[in-house]
């Protein structure tokens, strides 16, 4: 009986949260994504009733078969010009068989489980090739929007565009303008978000032309499904026909997939099952191409809407595709009203927004920014197919620099000892710099050479290895040491070297987690069990805290201490630090590293939620008050800095509004000093949509604090005397990346080229 109840109470909880969290957020995304599959139906030259199919399809059949609990499926923008030039070369009812086999491949695919092998592709390829589609769709809505018709090319829409602005200023131009317009603005009126903007736009614009009698053209779904077109054999070149399953197959399943990894970041349920995913999709399109519709994808627009809007679980993704069902079955004649300049300007909108600047500038701190801008240049000038090739071809000879970069320092120590330190894979590539540089060692002298290299060719070895001997006749001496395989050794000794890179073996250092140091020094230490000591490793169960503490004790008295003893000898009566450093207690956050810093370089205080008090605030907390009198008055610091991480729980318990804090009263009332940064995060902008909620607060926790540490009247006076600077910094631990507040907002700190 104990079973049956929990099972009932179970499935009565799941009910009350389908009710209470996916229910309303499948008619959020419902309402989005009516008016973006009529659009994208509208750019394709497919009947108006294909988009609709598809939605339905994405939420019916893609949503339980998928392996994302959270993405939303249906025709996507990044498909359009794919599926217009299809429509056009072989027809409507042949680009439905099409899409019915590109299913069927993406099943196959799915079952021998290469969903990762799609991630392999670039981002900067996938992000390159969805704007260059964006700018293409634009351009040639523009045109319907300004009155004309779109050209055969993006070239030539952007010729003809000045021409079209020029001449065209007729009622189709009122209508397309009021839409866009509706679209920028209305984000921006909070009392009115509970409304998808796409839905604002196009009832306002349907409703003002009708009001004014404008004479604008209609969209026409009168026929409801009695414009149903079963698929038929397309006539032509197989090989072409071939490719076009392909490319249908792969772009629809790659876009899915990269959608998948980025609904991960934005919500906690759940990992997709990337595997599960490609199949559900192949299903999905299989069926929409066999009732008609269009090719069926994971839409990143719909998906972050659907977690932004609380959905949790497949129910809100399934019961958005009922919606769509019953509006095509019962509301079609609602479509009549729309304009079609409305829904042309919607496509404006969203070829814009593809074009997403947040990524551009991830980008650009990964240098990958040409890839991305020649793709997308590629794919509005030659084609979509030639464009990705570009792309490809590009990325691969990004990736082939990269694989073969090497860096070569040297320098002269203080003993008269050369120091050389070779860092990368160290091919024949590398060899004329390598020999510049050993070439400035003068004859006869002592050399330490450090090889970090996870590589090394014959041609390599050999510059390498006729360099030291000719060193060595000349009196000199060279001491080797080989940080990953013995490349050079192995070469040297005539023994067999492999061809494939190796990893590194995992060096004994303190910033390394325990975790991963099991098997090396501190894990032979002795412990001390039932009054017997024995090896740490002989009992791993009852491995804790207190021995690893121990453990790393002796460690550092036994490696560490030696070297630092000097310097910590001389600091040992004062401090003289210039830096307070406020961050979270979070174990993953650890300031000395993500600084380089050393001891003596920052007087660090650590609490949860790195959150600063009020000035004045109640209740009072006199341990964070106090380090901030004593940094400033008796240290006279010069940079009082707050850093911020990645998935914070403080800001999570933040954000669950007492939920997580229940059982927590000491924390509850701790994180009452975050009640101004939950505030400020709900009057921010709502940022770029590759950023989570819960990281979009933590971020916005960061100038919070920032400005608490001026409402106290020393640090205020400090700050604007220029003695003292307040930062602030994020780190994002997946990323191990560490970011730097300015005006713009947070911006990824740059490592110095090699």
């Amino acid at each position: 009986m104990t079973g049956d109840t929990q099972r009932s109470r179970f499935s009565t909880e799941r009910i009350v949260a389908v009710l209470r969290h996916d229910l309303p957020a499948s008619l959020v995304v419902f309402l989005v994504a009516v008016p973006l599959s009529l659009a994208i139906a509208v750019t394709c030259g497919a009947p108006l009733i294909a988009g609709l199919v598809a939605a339905a399809v994405g939420g019916l059949v893609a949503g339980p078969l998928g392996g994302s609990a959270v993405q939303v499926s249906g025709p996507a923008a990044g498909l359009a010009l794919v599926v217009a030039e299809l429509v056009r070369t072989y027809g409507w009812r042949a680009t439905c068989t099409i899409t019915l086999i590109a299913g069927v491949l993406q099943v196959v695919l799915g079952a021998f489980k290469v969903a990762r092998t799609a991630l392999a592709v670039s981002p900067a390829v996938v992000h390159g090739m969805l704007a260059g589609v964006g700018v293409v769709i634009a351009l040639s809505q523009l045109h319907v929007v300004l009155g004309g018709q779109p050209e055969k090319s993006a070239v030539e829409n952007l010729i003809e565009l000045p021409d079209q602005i020029v001449h065209n200023h007729n009622h189709a131009v009122a209508v397309g303008l009021l839409t866009i317009a509706v679209l920028l603005l209305w984000p921006r009126l909070p009392r009115l978000n509970a409304v998808p903007a796409p839905l604002a736009a196009l009832t306002i614009a349907a409703l003002t032309a009708g009001l004014l009698g404008w004479d604008v053209a209609r969209a026409d779904l009168t026929k409801g499904f009695s414009d149903w077109a079963t698929p038929v054999l397309p006539r032509g070149d197989w090989h072409g026909i071939a490719g076009a399953v392909l490319l249908v197959a792969l772009l629809a399943g790659v876009e899915s997939l990269l959608c998948s990894v980025a609904a991960d970041r934005l919500h906690e349920g759940p990992r997709a099952d990337l595997d599960r995913e490609l199949t559900g999709q192949g299903v999905a399109n299989l069926v929409s191409g066999a009732l008609g519709g269009l090719p069926v994808a994971g839409v990143i627009v719909r998906t972050t809407t659907n977690i932004r809007a609380g959905g949790r679980s497949r129910w809100s993704t399934i019961l958005h595709g009922v919606w769509v069902l019953l509006f095509a079955v019962c509301f079609s004649w609602i479509v009549g009203m729309i304009p079609l300049e409305a829904l042309a300007a919607l496509l404006v909108f969203i070829g814009a927004r593809m074009v997403n600047l947040g990524t551009v500038r991830g980008l650009h701190g990964h240098g990958e920014l040409p890839i991305y801008v020649l793709t997308m240049g590629a794919v509005v000038v030659i084609g979509l197919a030639e464009g990705v090739l570009v792309g490809l071809g590009l990325a691969a000879l990004f990736a082939l620099r990269r694989l073969t970069r090497v860096s070569v320092q040297v320098r002269l120590e203080p003993d008269d000892r050369w120091h050389v330190v070779v860092t990368g894979s160290l091919t024949f590539v590398g060899v004329p710099r390598l020999i510049d540089n050993l070439r400035a060692i003068p004859a006869g002298a002592a050399v330490d050479l450090d090889l970090n290299v996870d590589f090394l060719d014959n041609a390599a070895f050999e510059a390498l290895h006729g360099w030291r001997l000719e060193h060595e006749r000349t009196g000199g001496s060279i001491a080797i040491d080989e940080i990953h395989d013995e490349w050079y050794t192995s070469a040297a000794s005539g023994t067999r070297v492999s061809t494939s890179k190796t990893p590194p073996r995992a060096p004994e250092r303190w910033w390394l987690p325990r975790a991963y140091r099991r098997g090396g020094p501190l894990s032979t230490i002795p412990v001390r069990q039932q009054g017997v000591w024995v090896p740490s490793r002989a009992e791993p169960e009852q491995e804790g805290a207190v021995p690893d503490l121990l453990a790393g004790a002796v460690d550092f008295q036994r490696l560490t201490a030696p070297l630092v003893r000097p310097f910590l000898t001389r600091m040992a009566r004062t401090q003289e630090t210039s830096h307070l450093f406020i961050t979270c207690a979070d174990s993953r956050v650890v300031p000395s590293l993500i600084t380089a810093s050393g001891p003596g370089d920052l007087f660090t205080v650590r609490n949860i939620g790195n959150l600063v008090p009020r000035h004045g605030a109640s209740p009072p907390d006199d341990s964070v008050v106090a380090a901030i009198e004593y940094a400033t008055t008796v240290l006279s610091v010069t940079t009082v800095t707050v850093c911020g991480h990645s998935r914070c729980g403080a800001m999570a318990a933040l954000l669950s509004a007492g939920e997580k804090t229940g059982r927590l009263p000491g924390l509850g009332r701790w994180l009452r000093h975050g009640d101004h940064t939950l505030a400020r995060y709900i009057l921010s902008d709502s940022g770029g949509e590759d950023e989570g909620p819960l990281d979009r607060l933590c971020r916005v926790n960061v100038a919070q604090q920032l400005d608490n540490l001026r409402t106290y009247p020393s640090v205020a006076e400090l700050e604007r005397s220029g003695r003292l600077q307040l930062v602030g910094l994020y780190f994002d631990i997946g990323a191990a990346r560490v970011h730097v507040l300015d005006r713009e907002g947070f911006t990824p700190v740059a490592a110095c080229p090699s």
